[in-house]
């Protein structure tokens, strides 16, 4: 489930960003953790509402860009000094970089087009 942030605008969005707010980390890594043998392409992060604009930004996550993300938020994590998040970190790496992802495999179909078929 994706961690939903309520603020006054889409600028507050922006400085928490920009000033490296670890709330953000928590809620990448935790969401993605929780979503390690998701067979989904795309992983919904978070949710942003921004009372003033009376919108939501939603922002996914492509699977593919897992280990990627971890490794940019290990930092964070060490930074805190939250070693036991940090070796949960370092496993899901290492298991996400020995679980190769596969594309949807696609078959034809008797009318002529083809069918994704997701494993």
């Amino acid at each position: 489930m994706a961690t939903e942030f309520t603020l006054n605008n889409s600028e507050e969005f922006q400085k928490m960003i920009s000033d490296k707010d670890f709330r953000i980390s928590q809620a990448i890594v935790t969401t993605i953790l929780n979503n390690l043998a998701t067979k989904k392409k795309y992983i919904h992060v978070l949710s942003i509402s921004c009372l003033e604009e009376n919108a939501t930004y939603d922002i996914t996550l492509e699977k593919k860009h897992f280990v990627d993300t971890l490794e940019e938020n290990l930092k964070y994590y060490i930074e805190h000094e939250l070693y036991e998040d940090c070796t949960k970190i370092v496993q899901a790496i290492n298991k996400l970089k020995e679980t190769p992802i596969t594309p949807p495999k696609t078959t034809p179909k008797k009318n002529g087009k083809s069918k994704t078929i997701r494993n």
